[in-house]
């Protein structure tokens, strides 16, 4: 439906013929962290997320799994142990 609070006439999933159903009923303004993200909208009541209406939550633990500006790092490599290997490598054959 057709969000009739804080984003006046963007779809939301979370508005019902009784008003929005998120929490505290009403979508929360983007964080500092949210700065610079293209999901970012902006309306007369403010700045919000296009994808998650809190996005504090978001940011609480780690880096949110919706921003477009940060890179996700890759994860080191796992150590191999050259014997197991080398027998592995002898079975295939």
């Amino acid at each position: 439906m057709v969000c009739a609070t804080v984003k006046a006439g963007a779809e939301c999933a979370f508005m019902t013929k009784a008003g929005c159903g998120y929490n505290g009923g009403t979508c929360h303004p983007i964080v500092e962290q949210c700065e610079g993200c293209q999901r970012t909208v902006e309306f007369p009541a403010g700045k919000f997320c296009s994808s998650y209406p809190n996005p504090s939550i978001k940011w609480k633990t780690s880096s949110c799994n919706f921003a477009t500006h940060t890179k996700v790092e890759a994860q080191s490599q796992q150590k191999i142990n050259p014997l197991k290997a080398s027998k592995r490598n002898n079975k295939k054959k």
